[in-house]
């Protein structure tokens, strides 16, 4: 390869492991099953548990399979360095347990993945406390600044709303006030956008969904851009100001989630994501053009009152989803009208099925109300917009004909 010119991003992906020293000429990194490592003479042991020394000394920190993935994903991201965790929610939550302590404040966007909003109240009975404000609108975002304000967490698209939020302004906010400037990059993936186009300083994956793909492995990435000043973070334990100063919080994040916390990537999951991830750009195209088809043909029914995509003329943040992101994803959501029963209408779909996660190659359904959002309550579903007959809809890679059918069926029925 030309060595001046950067290859392209599945190029990249897909020739990660080899570009790095592997064993026997293998075009994947093998799966490395050992929990500890040997060294012929302790000095060694002692500076790779020191830092001074490269190698690997217990798998909950680091594991060789584990860090071809995390390398992968600093291509992916155009960062500077990666941990991986055992899910997304292990993810965030150690983003928040090891540079956050009691005291600090968060501002968070209101429409939240429901998990990530239970974690964030969690994390408020341990004395942090968390503002949710409707993160479309900069403003907002700005009015709930305190001065022990810490840190800012944004999803770029909402589940299940599909709300975008302000990310370019809430960059340029946070880097202007010194706060660390997380962005959640799960329902776009690396693909469609990268969060250091916004000056995000750490971006949250979900590896679980379009990364790995194929509903097969569990896991989370936190990635550093090297855009925040870590030197004037006062949170930064002095053991962990040492070296590169832009791998002051990623360093500190990793010893604590990972040592301390033990929210470790076991390596043959890491070896499914890194494996699946080699095709993410060819899957998000193929679902994302199965979802302006199925969008749509759900808006020219009589029988959906509403639908919420981002690649919709109509949607509030259709301007900004169109300027920041490569295409609108593949996530939707719509609301039957009333005469139509919703829990009828899935029972009849045979292609898609019913069930929780997204980003699989299949096409996912679920009523949101009922399950993923049910524990907070008719009160706060109603402030976040999310209708009782609200379904969710994550799209796959198959035929568009046949989803177009399945969905025809289903409605013609009710």
């Amino acid at each position: 390869m030309d060595d001046s010119r950067e290859p392209g991003f599945t190029t990249s992906i897909v020739h990660s492991d080899r570009w790095d020293p592997i064993e026997h000429g293998s075009m994947h990194k093998p799966v490395h099953s050992t929990v500890a490592y040997g060294y012929e003479e302790t000095k060694d042991l002692v500076g790779v548990f020191q830092g001074t020394h490269a190698g690997y000394a217990y798998s909950r920190q680091v594991n060789p399979t584990v860090t071809a993935l995390e390398r992968k994903l600093d291509r992916m991201e155009r960062g500077i360095a990666t941990v991986c965790f055992g899910t997304g929610m292990a993810a965030i939550g150690s983003i928040v347990f090891s540079l956050l302590r009691r005291g600090d404040h968060i501002v968070s966007s209101w429409f939240l993945f429901g998990n990530t909003n239970s974690l964030f109240r969690s994390f408020e009975a341990q004395g942090i406390e968390v503002t949710f404000v409707d993160a479309t609108d900069v403003d907002l975002v700005a009015e709930a600044i305190r001065p022990e304000t810490r840190l800012v967490f944004v999803e770029t698209i909402a589940n299940p709303r599909t709300q975008v939020s302000d990310m370019e302004r809430i960059g340029a906010l946070c880097r202007e006030r010194g706060l660390i400037y997380v962005v959640d990059n799960t329902m776009t993936s690396p693909w469609l956008f990268q969060p250091v186009d916004v000056d995000a300083s750490l971006i949250v994956n979900s590896l679980t969904k379009y990364i790995g793909g194929h509903g097969n492995a569990l896991g989370g990435a936190v990635t550093e851009t090297g855009l925040f000043d870590w030197t004037a973070f006062d949170n930064i334990y002095p053991e962990y100001r040492t070296g590169d100063p832009r791998r002051w919080g990623i360093q500190q994040l990793r010893k604590k989630g990972l040592r301390d916390f033990g929210a470790a990537l076991a390596p043959e999951a890491a070896h499914h994501l890194a494996v699946g991830s080699e095709t993410l750009a060819l899957r998000m195209e193929r679902q994302c053009d199965n979802t302006v088809a199925l969008v749509q043909y759900l808006e020219a029914d009589d029988r959906v009152s509403k639908a919420y995509y981002p690649g919709l003329p109509e949607h509030p943040q259709h301007a900004l989803a169109s300027r920041l992101f490569r295409r609108p994803g593949a996530i939707f959501s719509f609301e039957l009208i009333d005469d139509v029963d919703p829990f009828a209408f899935l029972d009849r779909m045979n292609v898609v099925v019913r069930s929780t996660n997204l980003g699989d190659n299949r096409t996912l359904a679920i009523p949101v109300a009922h399950t993923i959002y049910f524990e907070l309550g008719a009160e706060r579903r109603a402030s976040m917009g999310i209708a009782d007959s609200l379904i969710r809809i994550s799209v796959g890679i198959e035929d568009v004909g046949d989803l177009i059918d399945d969905f025809e069926r289903a409605l013609a029925a009710g």
